[in-house]
């Protein structure tokens, strides 16, 4: 395994927990998409979602690979998370195929900003599987024109889903904050990469800022 400043057995912890929560937040996303994609009103935008899902799959699979190559159990890794996860999309239920895809814009977003973040502290074998399983895949610009046809079509929904938007936001920022705070190896990987609370603090203010970029480009306000 690549060595940071941490110990070797605090850095694998971390590495573990990393790439626990990155494959289970790829494989709920992939079960998530495949289920919108069945909300989906055209045959074509179906095709499009079962597409993007397979895709989260491909994702989730380079991870529990590369855990794999690493002696780490995926299953064992991801299990953590699994009630937070259930947690969060419990509260974060949508209503309809328009609300489940700013979801995954946009809650989904403020996940991913996050853990671009914490991958500038781990060697570059895990950065890199990371970083192709944060890519998007072309799921963003669908999300962006599909929300937008829409709005233009139904004018009014656009402050139903303003308000969806704000509250993804604040629900997100609390399972990262959660997740970087309540995992103790998680911690240890920012306080060791040199990460203070001055530092953690300018962090969600990235994400919050990237979060409204996101609404723009939805044409919502934030």
């Amino acid at each position: 395994m690549e060595q940071t400043a941490l110990a070797d057995d605090e850095y694998r912890a971390a590495v573990t927990d990393l790439l626990g929560v990155l494959a289970y937040g790829e494989l709920t996303a992939f079960v998530r998409m495949a289920v919108d994609s069945d909300m989906a009103p055209t045959l074509s935008l179906k095709a499009h979602m079962a597409q993007l899902a397979h895709a989260e799959y491909v994702q989730y699979t380079q991870l529990a690979d590369h855990m794999r190559d690493l002696g780490i159990d995926p299953e064992a890794a991801m299990q953590p998370f699994v009630a937070p996860f259930a947690s969060f999309h419990e509260r974060t239920r949508p209503r309809g195929w328009l609300e489940g895809l700013v979801k995954a814009y946009v809650g989904d977003g403020i996940g991913k900003d996050f853990y671009r973040e914490v991958a500038s502290f781990v060697g570059p074998e895990t950065r890199e599987v990371m970083e192709r399983a944060l890519d998007d895949e072309g799921h963003d610009e669908f999300v962006v024109r599909i929300v937008r046809d829409a709005l233009r079509t139904d004018p009014t929904a656009s402050g139903r889903l303003a308000l969806w938007g704000r509250r993804l936001m604040g629900e997100a920022l609390s399972q990262a904050q959660a997740v970087a705070v309540e995992r103790d190896a998680m911690s240890a990987l920012l306080i060791g990469g040199g990460m203070d609370l001055a530092e953690v603090g300018r962090m969600f203010a990235r994400l919050t800022e990237n979060h409204q970029r996101r609404m723009t480009r939805l044409g919502l306000e934030a």
